[in-house]
């Protein structure tokens, strides 16, 4: 790329996104437990209520294989224009209505349809899933500065009821990522199931803190209606007593399923995005700057625009407040695949660290002691890795 003054202009007006024209499949995804209950109505087929499940957990990760990688990034000059593009913006946005209405529509299914047990947990977790899209697009609008967004931010959260995330992740994962102080930057050794029961309760309480003593330092105490978390659990809490007076107790299982599930997405993403990655101490006891290096990256095409871009995710720390269509590919280490394939690896503890462990060992040139090790399994990791890969580093 040139950096002369004639070179700009030429590369402003020739670059076209050629992806601006898919980035509504989000919307599809976000609304398709409804179409699975609507072709389950009209052709009498309850397997079409496992339409998103079957989506996320075997169709995407098919189609990221067929097609591929997709490293190109837009020139820098194109940056600007592209992030005040008000199409992208109307796209997120547009999503918001489309995720309370398919849990509405979800929940009044489960309720009314008499679906066996089968397809009551199909819709579950269709739902379960949405939620966890939702959350990806509270990520993307609540990094964003205006107040609006954060608004907006507040009120998609509240549809998987996790109205801490933007406070969660904004004030301490960006802060303390892939070091042993972030509860949601899973260590070396570390399952899944082991990471979600670090990582949800110690987000919630490292949200709480923050936002206390934000509101601390506005004379205004941690109950005060001016809780930024508080006023999205509210309507969450609004949300769910409606559906409950309305169905009733038959929708219990539903809101647990499609709650929890969609908080397993947020924490697998969380588990795999920042894997063993450690920032290594300065001198002066800090850690350093957190760089490509700390962050899992998975290029592949399809699975990235279903989530905004999430899975170039080392730009979007070094830029938490660039826009998911300006976000670039660089040089940090690479998944295996995208996300949702990733994501089943994680499931099976043993099959994810078979894959996994040797990538982390790679980024460090085998030095076990500069990963980011869990530390009730730091003896046994060290034994199993210490010696050999260190004195071979040595070497």
């Amino acid at each position: 790329m040139s950096n002369s003054p004639a070179a700009a202009p030429a590369e402003l007006t020739s670059y076209r996104d050629d992806k601006r024209h898919w980035w509504w499949l989000p919307l599809f995804v976000a609304i398709s437990p409804v179409l699975g209950i609507y072709l389950t109505a009209v052709t009498d087929r309850p397997s079409w209520l496992w339409i998103t499940p079957v989506l996320w957990y075997v169709v995407l990760p098919i189609a990221d294989w067929l097609v591929g990688r997709d490293s190109r990034n837009p020139p820098d000059v194109a940056v600007p224009n592209l992030e005040s593009d008000g199409y992208y913006k109307f796209l997120v946005y547009a999503s918001i209505p489309l995720f309370y209405l398919t849990w509405l529509v979800g929940a009044w299914a489960v309720a009314t349809q008499a679906y066996s047990w089968v397809g009551y947990l199909g819709v579950s977790l269709a739902v379960a899933l949405t939620n966890g899209l939702a959350l990806v697009v509270g990520h993307e609008i609540g990094h964003k500065t205006t107040r609006f967004e954060k608004r907006l931010a507040q009120i998609v959260l509240a549809v998987p009821a996790y109205g801490h995330f933007s406070a969660e992740h904004n004030r301490g994962h960006h802060k303390d990522v892939a070091t042993p102080d972030d509860p949601a930057s899973s260590r070396f050794g570390e399952t899944l199931y082991g990471f979600v029961l670090r990582e949800i309760p110690g987000a919630l309480g490292r949200a709480w803190h923050d936002e206390k003593v934000r509101l601390h330092r506005q004379g205004k105490g941690a109950w005060s209606p001016s809780n930024e978390l508080l006023q999205s659990f509210a309507i969450t809490a609004v949300l769910y007593g409606t559906a409950l007076a309305l169905w009733g107790v038959v929708l219990i299982p539903f809101l647990l399923i499609s709650t929890f599930w969609g908080w397993q997405f947020l924490s697998t993403s969380n588990y795999i995005e920042h894997y063993g990655l450690l920032r290594q101490k300065l001198p002066d006891g800090r850690f350093e700057r957190c760089r490509a290096e700390h962050s899992w990256n998975a290029d592949h095409a399809i699975s990235n625009l279903m989530l905004y871009h999430l899975q170039r995710h080392s730009d979007h720390h070094a830029r938490p407040t660039r826009c998911y269509q300006a976000l670039r590919s660089d040089k940090a280490p690479e998944l295996p695949s995208g996300y949702p394939l990733c994501f089943t690896l994680a499931y099976f503890p043993p099959l994810w660290r078979a894959v996994m462990d040797k990538r982390v060992l790679e980024v460090y040139g085998g030095d076990i002691t500069r990963v980011n090790i869990q530390p009730s399994k730091r003896a046994e990791i060290l034994a199993k890795y210490g010696a050999a890969n260190i004195s071979a580093v040595g070497a």
